[in-house]
């Protein structure tokens, strides 16, 4: 049996021992055990570990801006006054000197009734009024001349206020057979016909007033305090006609269902080009306040809802912070809230939440 081939096979095992089981100590002995030297091995997978924990994000550095913080609501157009007059009496229509679409004046006949036998009533009313008169006449120079008692007097008096009265009733019966404009306007649908028969309360014809013309839209409640009587205010059809006007009118309770306060601005419309229940969108000038200019993307919410950003905080760490929207716009959204100076996450915000670490990579505004 040879011996070198059983040496050679202690030795290795002998050595296999020593590096598994007493690696220390054979590290010791050949000088590789010092403390920095451990240090630098233990340091080393730990920053290996930290730079690979860390998300890539890219962000943006924004600078707050002075912006005219316009009001924006959607509204429409509505005519300043709009009425529907009616027949106070009975009878058939003998005249409709207006057809739909006409201008109006103010006092014009929109229809007139059959008088029948009003006149004849007023003319009786008359008579007897005369005859009253004539009587009252009598009895005080009888009076005076003591050939009459007071009471004949009084009862003189009182025949003659109510044959007054009577003419007065007749007369005001005639007027109401005239049906007049009681402003401006256009004729906005068809009068009552000749011929049609006129019952207390039956259209006659339905009077519209353009100009000057009124704006109507829905303020949310958190911009309403931002609106003030007087506010000048811009609009813009959806003809592509711009009008301007001033707020005449702010609501003071809201809409039970869309929790909107009605606005009103009176705008002039000399040629009446403009038509009622266009419509337009409503730019209601306020003061002026500082917001950031971000990608509309770039929003997101919290765990509670909340509308915000997500920034890059001390340490390279994310931040979640609420903003208000102010408007939009064709290069991107304004937003209030943030500090004058910030850096805002646009690309990765809903892969992180508050204190993850980040490794930004930041863009110039606007790419």
């Amino acid at each position: 049996m040879r011996p070198i081939p059983i040496l050679t096979a202690l030795l290795t095992v002998a050595v296999l021992f020593m590096l598994v089981f007493q690696r220390e100590m054979v590290r010791n002995f050949v000088g590789l055990g010092s403390d920095a030297e451990a240090a630098v091995e233990e340091d080393a997978p730990t920053e290996e570990t930290t730079d690979a924990s860390r998300i890539s994000v890219i962000a943006m550095r924004s600078a707050a801006q002075e912006i005219d913080s316009a009001v924006v609501v959607r509204g429409e157009t509505e005519a300043t006054r709009s009425v529907t007059l009616m027949s106070e009496a009975s009878g058939r229509v003998i005249a409709a000197p207006v057809a739909k679409g006409d201008a109006v004046a103010e006092g014009d006949v929109l229809c007139s009734l059959d008088p029948g036998t009003r006149e004849v009533a007023l003319k009786q009313a008359q008579a007897q009024l005369t005859e009253a008169e004539q009587n009252l006449n009598a009895a005080e120079k009888l009076s005076e001349g003591g050939f009459a008692a007071e009471t004949r007097v009084l009862s003189a008096r009182s025949a003659f206020e109510a044959a007054q009265s009577g003419v007065e009733q007749a007369e005001a019966a005639l007027d109401d057979l005239d049906i007049r404009a009681p402003f401006s306007g256009l004729i906005e649908d068809d009068p009552a016909e000749i011929g049609a028969l006129l019952q207390p309360g039956s259209p006659c014809a339905t009077v519209v007033q353009l100009d000057p013309l009124r704006l109507v839209g829905y303020v949310a409640e958190l911009d309403v305090n931002r609106v003030s009587m007087g506010a000048p205010v811009g609009a813009r059809l959806a003809t592509g006609d711009q009008v301007q006007g001033r707020i005449t009118f702010i609501g003071r309770a809201a809409d039970p269902v869309t929790r909107t306060f009605r606005v009103e601005a009176q705008v002039a419309n000399p040629d009446l080009a403009i038509r009622d229940g266009q419509t337009a969108e409503i730019l209601i000038q306020s003061a002026g306040r500082t917001a950031h200019l971000l990608p509309q993307s770039a929003l997101t919410l919290n765990d509670a809802g909340d509308l915000g950003v997500r920034v890059v905080g001390d340490g390279d760490v994310a931040r979640f912070m609420p903003v208000d929207l102010v408007r939009d716009s064709t290069d991107g959204v304004w937003v209030a809230g943030l500090p004058d100076e910030t850096a805002v996450i646009v690309v990765g915000q809903d892969y992180v939440i508050d204190g993850v670490a980040i490794d930004p990579t930041y863009r110039e505004s606007g790419t």
